[in-house]
């Protein structure tokens, strides 16, 4: 039977863990190796560390100890009595130095770790001040019910709500505002920070013709205060928002030479506020010889008003049901449904709409003025009264140098005219009307508004801002709109719902006055940026051979795209022939 025998044991004299090198035996080939020192409270995190605490990028190597890891030792986030880890500040034995070809040595990750002040990890989500809570210095966090409560781990951020469902919210995607076919050929691609860099300056405009009706605008409404609100009523008119090709009177100033580039207010608008621009949009150029004209499509963003475009977190669509999955709800609830963004858009629209028709006196006096011609839309078979609107064409010089021709033709809108301010007809005391609307100040997209009920009258400054910063790109548009139709006022009114959760009643609760170009100066409307981009778009087109194109905004990103499509895109041809396709794909099922 074979005999056992206990082996050596190398007892340390000197006390701790471990051998000592004094009595190392002989026969072990790590002589030379002094023990690393280490504390057995320290837990195992890693096997290497690439980071180093004592200051020698070259002391932490393969042989590194774990409590010199940043992310779960004690050496990252302080120990809990507050000592470093036992044994760091001793050199490491395992250091590699190499004399030769050292300067061909690089690591894969040369970053360096941000230091915060005040304590706080950089583990965390982040914070957002101004909702559920916010890092304070010192490494105190705001709690989002009430009070502060002392951050864990020197002020780390682990346990920071920021909102419902956060995580879900950075997943979602819009969906681009046109299908982009495979037949396309993007041409070019611009980023926005490349639009805002662009200027340009415009001369004053020519005025061709005027068309339309302008009725007076009623100042009873500027009266308006929140104690006495009064009902948005609903007024049957009929207004006109005909894209550029489809004007008459665009296509015989086109025949006429009369400038290269032809569209409208809203178009034009959009392409110069594009880099303020959140949601997708689309806009139809076609080129016909030397002339360019931008169009819009019927139904598309350029007919419906937006609602807190711009706020952090956007009012959104609820995300479709799982065609997989049959069980799934496909109902949405209600509160959620006249609060998405399809939906708080078309009651913007309505709002606008609405106000606009209600806020002028079509009984004299004051009496309605008419402009030099009719308006060009209304036909003898419309029974329905006109809406108060006027037409002005007017042209834009975007030429840099003087050898060179380069006008466009723009269509722009007005609302009303200011009794006693001047003559109409000249285009003096012309007047345009638009709304902001609140919906839910408790509701998710609200974008963090004050209820306009309390703060209207008192703190009006407050509602203001918040709009102009949720609403920027909305404001922007309707800024230039007035400028370039050369109106004297706008005219903006506050219109709330009666109750929050029906979206078919409304009350005005205040109406303001302001100057387009005082007003773009407060909102940082820049009109020379706006003719540079128009003017960059102009020249790029005008690279490219005849046909139809496309230029879309990304839903997603800040990028604006250029394509080439057929000439029968978007057209009743283009319908008839996906019709037909569908009629073909179900009788062959």
């Amino acid at each position: 039977m074979a005999s056992f025998s206990l082996p050596a044991i190398h007892d340390n004299p000197d006390g701790g863990w471990g051998p000592s090198s004094s009595n190392l035996p002989e026969q072990f080939k790590f002589k030379d190796i002094p023990y690393a020192p280490y504390s057995k409270s320290d837990k195992l995190g890693r096997f290497a560390d690439w980071n180093d605490i004592s200051g020698d990028s070259r002391g932490a190597g393969v042989g590194a100890l774990p409590s010199q890891s940043t992310r779960g030792g004690a050496a990252g986030r302080g120990r809990r009595d507050g000592q470093p880890a036992f044994g760091s500040g001793t050199a490491s034995a395992f250091a590699y130095f190499h004399a030769e070809d050292e300067s061909s040595f690089s690591l894969v990750d040369s970053k360096t770790t941000a230091v915060r002040r005040g304590g706080t990890s950089a583990r965390g989500r982040g914070s957002t001040r101004g909702t559920l809570g916010f890092a304070g210095r010192g490494g105190a966090q705001r709690g989002g019910r009430g009070g502060f409560t002392p951050g864990r781990g020197g002020g780390g951020q682990r346990g920071a709500r920021r909102g419902w469902r956060d995580w879900e919210k950075n997943n979602r995607t819009r969906e681009a505002s046109v299908a982009i076919s495979s037949e396309w050929q993007m041409l070019e691609e611009i980023e926005f920070h490349r639009l805002a860099k662009l200027r340009l300056d415009v001369d004053d405009p020519e005025d061709l013709e005027s068309y339309g009706r302008l009725f007076a605008y009623d100042k009873t409404y500027d009266r308006i205060i929140t104690k006495a609100e009064k009902p948005l009523q609903l007024v049957d008119r009929i207004k006109y928002n005909t894209t550029t090709s489809d004007d008459p009177v665009m296509q015989e100033l086109a025949s006429k030479d009369t400038a290269v580039v032809y569209t409208t207010d809203v178009i034009l608008s959009g392409l110069m506020c594009a880099p303020r621009s959140v949601y997708p949009w689309d806009i139809v150029i076609v080129r016909e010889g030397n002339k360019l004209f931008f169009d819009k499509r019927d139904g598309g963003p350029f007919d419906t008003v937006t609602v807190n475009e711009n706020a952090a977190d956007p009012p959104q669509d609820p995300s479709p049901p799982n065609p997989n999955n049959p069980t799934e709800k496909s109902a949405v609830p209600e509160t959620l449904s006249i609060n998405s963004a399809t939906s708080l858009s078309l009651e913007a629209t309505y709002i606008n709409q609405n106000f606009g028709f209600q806020t002028v006196v079509e009984n004299p006096p004051p009496p309605a003025v008419d402009l030099a011609k009719p308006n060009p839309f209304y036909g003898p078979e419309e029974t329905e009264p006109l809406a108060s609107c006027g037409y002005r064409y007017r042209v834009f010089d975007l030429s840099v140098a003087e050898d060179e021709d380069l006008k466009i033709c723009v269509r722009t809108e007005v609302d009303c005219y200011s009794a006693g301010q001047g003559n109409p007809r000249l285009g003096q005391g012309l007047v345009t009307i638009r709304a902001l609307n609140e919906f839910d100040p408790r509701a998710p997209g609200a974008g963090g508004a004050p209820d306009w009920r309390t703060k209207l009258d008192t703190q009006r400054g407050a509602v203001v801002a918040t709009e102009m910063k949720n609403n920027s790109c909305k404001l922007a548009k309707w800024t230039v709109q007035s400028i370039l139709a050369g109106a004297d006022l706008m005219k903006i009114g506050y219109i709330s719902r009666a109750n929050p959760r029906d979206n078919t009643r409304h009350v005005i609760l205040s109406t303001t006055s302001v100057r387009p170009t005082d007003f773009a100066t407060q909102l940082n409307v820049s009109l020379a940026n706006g003719w540079g981009i128009v003017r960059t778009v102009t020249d790029l087109l005008m690279k490219h051979p005849e046909g139809k194109y496309v230029l879309v905004k990304d839903p997603n990103r800040p990028v604006i795209r250029l394509y080439s499509v057929p000439l029968t895109t978007f057209t009743a041809e283009e319908e008839d022939e996906e019709a037909g396709i569908e009629i073909e794909e179900q009788e062959s099922s």
